[in-house]
């Protein structure tokens, strides 16, 4: 695996096949504007052959840009990418902190907003990824959103999460940082410290957050959505389940999700995408999206399809 940049095209990956979706920028590199968010390979625990054949094939495909956690698959995910990512790939790896590993918990995760544990989080990175430097790590808020919410002595201000993550920039441990899951106030008072992505649930069906999508667009700030079809949690909405993007799937010989994930790419041109999957097909259906033109007229179509909110329901 390698996080330096090797010599290619804006158009084709290092290893000269043509971006999945097209060039896109993010941390001063040029990637493929369809990524790949790993999490989803936690499924395949138990076929790791599986698991790193996945993330072959999206090399493969024109992939050059995924996303991980540490606490995806109890350190699994990471690991699985180590052993699939070869130098002269030029991938780009981005991973997050803000929650570590539970497997004996209510949910395999737990919050670690604290100073000491976001710390704690950039190290167990390093050594599961075996790098010396992270080149992109997100702060994942939670005070807000869906999933985990901060209490108690998780509810810590984000000057003081971004200080220590600065603070480890500064040791060279991390190269670039971003901000996800959070609001415009957090995002503002995060520009100081020059993010270059902000991951934020967001899709055709709930743009609460287009204003900063524009901030973002305005200071040159990669959006990189989450939950970029709706969210995966019961009681959300869904942009598959939208009667104008089954009619645009039905008019392009397309899967409503693909409409869902090329709309996104039209909608503003610092979109990437980070799909999951550990499917093979899907992941080739996901970077198909990136090459589906949308006219005028259908734009026109799903961009007057309501944002609609709602709150998660866990059982």
């Amino acid at each position: 695996m390698t996080t330096s940049p090797t010599p290619s095209s804006d158009h084709t990956t290092a290893t000269g096949v043509p971006r999945a979706g097209g060039p896109g920028r993010l941390a001063g590199r040029t990637v493929s504007r369809v990524g790949y968010g790993a999490m989803q390979l936690e499924r395949l625990n138990g076929d790791r052959a599986s698991a790193v054949a996945v993330l072959r094939r999206a090399v493969e495909l024109g992939v050059d840009h995924v996303d991980t956690a540490q606490f995806y698959g109890d350190g699994f995910v990471n690991g699985v990418i180590r052993e699939a990512f070869r130098p002269e790939d030029g991938v780009l790896v981005v991973t997050k902190v803000g929650a570590t590993s539970d497997p004996g918990g209510r949910f395999p995760l737990r919050l670690a907003q604290r100073p000491e544990e976001l710390r704690a989080e950039v190290e167990a990175n390093l050594a599961a990824l075996r790098l010396e430097q992270l080149p992109v790590v997100n702060l994942r808020r939670a005070e807000t959103g869906p999933g985990l919410r901060a209490e108690g002595e998780q509810l810590v201000d984000i000057d003081d999460q971004l200080a220590v993550l600065t603070a480890l920039r500064d040791e060279g441990k991390i190269d670039k940082l971003g901000v996800s899951n959070v609001g415009p106030d957090e995002l503002r008072r995060a520009l100081p410290v020059g993010p270059v992505c902000v991951q934020n649930s967001y899709s055709l069906v709930s743009r609460g957050d287009e204003e900063m999508l524009r901030i973002c667009l305005d200071e040159n700030i990669a959006w990189v959505p989450y939950f970029p079809l709706g969210s995966a949690f019961p009681g959300m909405p869904k942009a598959t389940d939208e009667p104008a993007v089954l009619a645009a799937a039905e008019s392009l010989g397309a899967a409503p999700s693909q409409i869902g994930l090329a709309w996104l790419l039209h909608h503003a041109p610092n979109v990437l995408l980070i799909p999951g999957t550990a499917d093979a097909a899907h992941l080739e259906a996901n970077v198909a999206a990136g090459a589906l033109a949308l006219d005028d007229a259908t734009l026109a179509a799903l961009d007057a399809v309501p944002t609609r909110s709602g709150e998660p329901t866990f059982e």
